[in-house]
């Protein structure tokens, strides 16, 4: 237990930028609690893992880390960074370590992502283009956030993050859940992320459940408030 309050860190994930936080951090920020959203580079899991961990690592005191979709694959790796002291699953990947996002995703039925992902490419140092992914604009409302309304959404699939392709193959080089509590919300109604990938990752970390039954993988934008609870219930075990 810690006698300060944890710094809590929210990590965005594909298709999105650290501007999705804006409500939670509102909450939290009315509550006392000192918040920061980094970008997320979206380049590789590793890499970007490594980004979140030197983030935290800076930060005087514990840390809470808090991740949205791809976001939750960084924190497992990032979460190993000693003042961490807990980690949050929003709408998230919860690896197992030697695990890649492909992998997890691969015992389940694909979810409408899958079939609605545009390849780009982008320039390498020194190499041939790298693929990264967006999500097709047509399909962004009903794939990403259902539940958020029609005019947000269209600013929302203009503004979508890429994510590099090779993020879904690279494994996992720990799993910080093994050592650090966890919590995590499942949006019931994700059509991003098959919610029973969500459930499973939870459950085999050991995580503390709560389940938006109505919510889309947009949850942090449609249900700031549930999420921001969530995180508080970290808080408040960790202080």
């Amino acid at each position: 237990m810690s006698t300060t309050t944890p710094t809590v860190v929210l990590v965005h994930g594909a298709f999105a930028d650290a501007a999705s936080w804006s409500g939670v951090i509102d909450d939290l920020q009315s509550a006392g609690i000192p918040v920061i959203a980094p970008p997320n580079p979206l380049r590789g899991l590793v890499a970007d893992a490594a980004y979140v961990a030197s983030v935290a690592s800076q930060i005087d005191g514990p840390v809470i880390l808090v991740g949205h979709s791809y976001g939750g694959a960084l924190i497992t790796v990032a979460g190993t960074t000693d003042n961490v002291v807990g980690l949050v699953y929003i709408a998230a990947y919860a690896l197992e370590e030697g695990e890649s996002l492909g992998e997890l995703q691969g015992r389940f039925p694909l979810s409408p992502l899958v079939s609605n992902l545009k390849e780009w490419t982008y320039p390498v140092a020194g190499g041939d283009p790298a693929v990264e992914v967006t999500i097709a604009e047509d399909a962004f409302p009903s794939v990403f956030a259902a539940d958020v309304p029609a005019d947000v959404t269209k600013v929302l699939a203009a503004a979508q993050r890429p994510l590099a392709a090779a993020a879904f193959e690279e494994k996992a080089p720990a799993a910080a859940w093994r050592t650090k509590p966890s919590w995590a919300l499942v949006a019931g109604a994700d059509n991003a992320i098959n919610p029973e990938v969500e459930r499973f990752g939870a459950k085999r970390a050991g995580a503390t459940v709560i389940e938006v039954e109505d919510a889309s993988h947009a949850v942090a934008v449609s249900r700031p408030r549930a999420v921001a609870d969530l995180i508080r219930e970290a808080v408040r075990a960790t202080s």
